[in-house]
């Protein structure tokens, strides 16, 4: 059965698996949404993950949508003390960059979209150059020190502007962030594992990789481009067919097709649990249908051995 991981610093203990919102009122309509909740719930999952911007990209949505349905699912179950809630500042249409009046603005709006008093983690989303980063160590120390978010992330920093924040906000005594949130997955290996893991490692950091599947690529039912003829992740998924990247990618799905044979479990579960053996603390995955989420969460108690591992790292060795 698979173990919780503790958020360090933090008395927030989390499933091995991180739900990712961006599909709610988005390619999952709220009675999907609720049916995904309901189900990674009932499965032993507490961790969701959500952001002010989903889904702003999408064609009559201005951003919300996913901290909308989730308030109004956490309202209907009852159930806020039962789950760990992160979102995130920085890239809302009306609310975009990492000033301190941004950022309070935006918390307050991800509360009331939520309908909760706190967010247990709160990620700076995007770096903002204009801003400097003793700056915005202190505006989210200030937004825990208000009592609207219990811990603090960093997504999407350069590996400089991220040490910066860990080192400033240690040693000036200010809330230091307890998890990164990278782009990691077997077709994009070099930045985490050369720049960002090695802050995690020293800084005691929690790791919730997103785009853990690759848009969907590693799931494996993306082979041309015909396949993502009409999906709404098409302009997401497109990068994995150029030229450079094809070959090795599709390398790369066959080699996690021959371990999920070998071991009678989903694509998608071996995926997810090659990240779990690297020691991500929690992998982001979504899902838009309850079929979906049955190889997500078997993955957070599917341990790979050695030579699986390795498997997994030879077949992608050319994004490392």
């Amino acid at each position: 059965m698979a173990t919780s991981q503790r958020i360090p610093r933090t008395d927030l203990s989390v499933f091995p698996i991180n739900l990712g919102g961006n599909t709610f009122g988005w390619t999952s309509d709220r009675q999907q949404s609720f049916d995904v909740l309901d189900a990674f719930v009932a499965a032993g999952g507490n961790f969701i993950d959500t952001a002010d911007v989903y889904s702003a990209w999408a064609e009559g949505h201005s951003g919300g949508e996913s901290e909308a349905v989730l308030g109004e699912w956490l309202t209907a179950r009852g159930n806020r003390d039962d789950v760990v809630i992160a979102t995130k500042a920085g890239a809302h249409p009306e609310l975009s960059g990492q000033s301190r009046d941004n950022v309070f603005a935006a918390i307050d709006a991800s509360l009331n979209r939520l309908q909760i008093d706190a967010v247990d983690l709160y990620y700076a989303h995007f770096d903002d150059d204009s801003v400097s980063i003793e700056d915005q160590a202190r505006t989210y120390h200030d937004v825990v020190e208000s009592g609207r978010a219990r811990a603090i992330g960093v997504s999407n920093y350069s590996p400089e502007r991220m040490r910066r924040w860990f080192e400033y906000a240690s040693a000036e005594g200010l809330t230091v962030p307890v998890a990164i949130q990278p782009h990691y997955n077997l077709l994009k290996r070099k930045d985490y594992e050369q720049e960002y893991a090695p802050i995690a490692r020293e800084f005691d950091a929690a790791v919730f990789p997103y785009f853990s599947l690759a848009s969907g690529f590693l799931t494996g039912k993306y082979r041309s481009t015909s396949d993502i003829e009409g999906s709404a992740r098409k302009d997401m998924i497109d990068d994995y067919f150029s030229e450079a990247s094809l070959s090795s990618g599709v390398d790369v799905v066959s080699a996690l097709e021959e371990v999920a044979t070998a071991r009678d479990v989903e694509v998608t579960s071996v995926a997810l649990a090659y990240l779990l053996a690297k020691g991500v603390t929690a992998p982001i995955a979504s899902a838009r249908t309850t079929d979906q989420l049955t190889a997500v969460m078997a993955a957070a108690s599917l341990d790979l051995d050695d030579a699986e591992v390795s498997r997994l790292d030879e077949a992608s060795a050319p994004f490392a």
